[in-house]
């Protein structure tokens, strides 16, 4: 899991937000129960302190509050006490929530700020649960590697396309696939040394997650690019980069995902090139100088 337990606490404390991207984040792998607990939770944002005590919280979801307290427990709390401090805190937080939803009767003005909105909310939302350890695993991993396979179909697919093509920049060579039988295929044949970047914004596309698996099973560094952070495809992988958006059923669920895994991607690139500073800046010139002959002068 991309933030480790007994961590969240810390990261939850120092960013508030970040625990209301988890919870949103969280939705889709949650019991009923859960989900109806997390339902309540998110919809305290702007009440009283009255609404976040442990029975109203309780009655509101139709659980015990033993349900309460054991759900605050999976967020890496020690009680729902220390849940309901850093919801306390978010509630005094300005701007809280810029994403608004699209209508298909908004004007010219409205359709831009709320999309523009929401995609710098999915940008924050990302960087408030970044997880250093798991990106600079990532890093190492993909620089050290001898192969290194990039998975993802639809949108996904085009994420890791633009991924290969940053890293050959600085010398780095990578194949994107999203044709499942050469996914498979190309899984079947990795060796331990070896890195999968499996990238779907559910976690759950069979293509990638069978792909997946089959490089796990031979040893290679899984490292999955998700938007849902208790995924399958997360619970698979060695590192996970985890993007937050909200999704809107005019422009797709996935579709301030895309920005938010691509600025990832993009700091991915520039890790793993500072790691191999002087190959990359030599890398970088040629590629660079290649390219220039393309253009009109």
């Amino acid at each position: 899991m991309h933030v480790q337990l007994l961590e969240r606490p810390a990261v939850y404390h120092a960013n508030p937000r970040a625990l209301i991207v988890i919870m949103q984040g969280m939705l889709a792998s949650l019991t009923s129960a859960e989900r109806s607990i997390a339902s309540v939770l998110l919809a305290t944002r702007g009440t009283s302190e009255q609404s976040l005590r442990l029975a109203h919280v309780a009655i509101l979801a139709d659980v015990s509050q033993a349900a309460v307290v054991k759900f605050a427990k999976r967020l890496g709390f020690t009680g729902f006490r220390e849940l309901r401090e850093v919801l306390l805190a978010y509630q005094q937080l300005h701007g809280i929530d810029l994403h608004e939803e699209l209508s298909l009767s908004d004007d010219l003005g409205t359709v831009v700020r709320k999309v523009f909105s929401t995609a710098m909310q999915a940008l924050s939302d990302t960087q408030a649960i970044f997880d250093v350890n798991a990106f600079e695993r990532a890093a190492k991993a993909i620089g050290d590697a001898p192969t290194r396979l990039l998975f993802g179909v639809g949108g996904s697919a085009t994420i890791a396309r633009d991924f290969e093509h940053k890293l050959l920049r600085i010398g780095i060579s990578s194949r994107a696939h999203d044709d499942p039988h050469l996914m498979a295929m190309s899984a079947a044949l990795v060796a331990p040394t070896d890195v999968v970047v499996a990238i779907s914004h559910s976690g759950a596309t069979s293509a990638v997650i069978e792909a997946s698996e089959l490089g796990r099973e031979r040893g290679a560094t899984l490292i999955a690019v998700t938007n849902v952070a208790e995924s399958k495809l997360a619970l698979l992988a060695d590192a996970v980069l985890v993007s937050a958006s909200q999704g809107s059923p005019i422009t797709g669920e996935n579709a301030a995902s895309r920005i938010a895994q691509l600025t990832l991607l993009d700091a991915l690139f520039v890790r793993v090139a500072q790691r191999h500073a002087s190959d990359s800046l030599h890398n970088l010139e040629s590629t660079m100088s290649s390219v220039a002959r393309k253009r009109l002068s």
